[in-house]
């Protein structure tokens, strides 16, 4: 996958102002800007079950993180009444923004990779059990909707169409300073390819990230 063009460590991070989920109003990198460090976690609709579990596994880190001195900004690629009515049944202590059109994964550079033959063969022959949730590894198609399944998740027509407008958009996450440089970074594919899709950091390594910054 292509993780050439992404912005680097040392790179300021893109400027951005997006409708809050969690309060009225809106949330952009001032409001963290010399304040705070701060992780910014990109993440696709809430249609991807990946990125599901992700947030939810983020809310219990953010914790952490604030603990250590970082912020943390989730940025979920849905509509804000979307994501309202989403996360008025599944709460989370994480601030959350809405990004529908991608503005933020642009800036960012997170790769989209192009559709092919050979990305779509890859999409069916690449296996992943979700990090040992189901019970056996699957096409990744395959264990995507086992775990939608699973969840009893009922798509919306906002759903259909952010999944149509976003395949095959990678995620990834930003350790910014107090300055708004770019420190560390992890994109989605980035070491394990097809392989390497729906794995998130776990809170070590986010809390690792996190203590360079005072080095």
């Amino acid at each position: 996958m292509p993780m050439m063009d992404t912005l680097q460590p040392g790179a300021p991070a893109p400027e951005f102002s997006l409708p809050a989920i969690h309060r009225a109003g809106q949330v952009s990198l001032t409001d963290y800007k010399g304040r705070s460090p701060l992780l910014l976690a990109l993440f696709r609709g809430l249609y991807c079950p990946f990125c599901r579990r992700s947030i939810a596994q983020l809310g219990v880190t953010a914790d952490k993180l604030k603990a250590a001195g970082v912020e943390t900004l989730a940025v979920v690629a849905t509509q804000v009444e979307r994501a309202r009515l989403y996360f008025r049944y599944r709460p989370t202590k994480l601030a959350l923004a809405s990004d529908p059109e991608l503005t933020t994964f642009r800036a960012f550079r997170v790769p989209k990779p192009e559709v092919t033959p050979e990305l779509m063969e890859s999409m069916h022959t690449t296996r992943t059990s979700a990090g040992g949730e189901l019970s056996e590894a699957l096409p990744i198609r395959d264990a995507l909707n086992a775990l939608d399944e699973k969840d009893q998740y009922e798509f919306t027509p906002t759903d259909n169409e952010e999944m149509e407008k976003q395949f095959p958009q990678l995620v990834g996450q930003f350790l910014l300073d107090r300055d708004g440089v770019i420190r560390w970074l992890n994109i989605e594919g980035a070491r394990g390819g097809f392989e390497d899709l729906g794995r998130f950091p776990s809170a070590e390594e986010f809390l690792a990230a996190a203590a360079s910054l005072k080095r």
